[in-house]
C-alpha cells in the first residue's frame, strides 16, 4: 500500500485507539495480553483496511473488526493469543497509558463483565460506549430488538454479580 493510505489509517488508528484498549481492558487478563491482544487487533485492522468502504463511521468497523478479533482468538485459543511479529507492521503509534488505580468502582465493573459470555461483553461495552441500539445491533450484526432485550437481561445478570438492589 501507498505511504498516503498508511497515513491516513496511522491518523484514524491514533485518533480511535481507546476503542481497542477498551476492548483489551474486557477481554485480557493482564497487562501482556492487553499489550498482545492489542497489537493483534492493530495488525487485524490494518488487513482489513483496503476492504474499508467507509459505508459505515471509521470508529463503527473499528469496533467491529476489534470485537471480532478479540473473541475469535479468546474461543479458538483459551485466553492464549499466538501474535505476529511487529517487525512487518512498522507502525509509529502513540499508545495512551489507561491509569486506572483510582477507579476501585470500575475495576469491580469490569471484572463482573469478564464474567459473561463473549456477546454480552460485546453488547456492554457498546452500551457503555454511548452507542444507541441501532449501531449496537449493525456491529454485532443482531436485530435492534434482539439487542434491547439482551441488553435488559445483561443488565440484570451484572446487578446480581455486584449484589446491587
Amino acid at each position: 500500500m501507498n505511504k498516503a493510505i498508511e497515513k491516513e489509517f496511522v491518523k484514524k488508528l491514533e485518533a480511535n485507539q481507546n476503542i481497542a484498549h477498551k476492548i483489551c481492558r474486557i477481554y485480557a487478563t493482564g497487562e501482556a495480553e492487553h499489550k498482545d491482544l492489542f497489537q493483534e487487533i492493530t495488525i487485524q485492522l490494518w488487513k482489513a483496511y483496503p476492504k474499508f468502504r467507509g459505508d459505515a463511521k471509521f470508529s463503527t468497523w473499528m469496533y467491529r473488526v476489534a470485537l471480532n478479533t478479540a473473541i475469535t482468538l479468546y474461543r479458538k485459543q483459551k485466553r492464549r493469543i499466538k501474535t505476529q511479529e511487529w517487525d512487518q507492521y512498522a507502525f509509529k503509534i502513540k499508545a495512551e497509558e489507561y491509569d486506572d488505580t483510582t477507579e476501585q468502582n470500575l475495576k469491580l465493573m469490569y471484572q463482573a463483565i469478564k464474567e459473561l459470555n463473549d456477546i454480552d461483553k460485546a453488547l456492554v461495552f457498546l452500551y457503555l460506549e454511548d452507542k444507541n441500539y441501532t449501531e449496537i445491533s449493525e456491529t454485532l450484526g443482531i436485530s435492534e430488538v434482539n439487542a434491547r432485550v439482551k441488553m435488559n437481561r445483561v443488565k440484570k445478570k451484572l446487578k446480581e454479580l455486584l449484589s446491587i438492589d
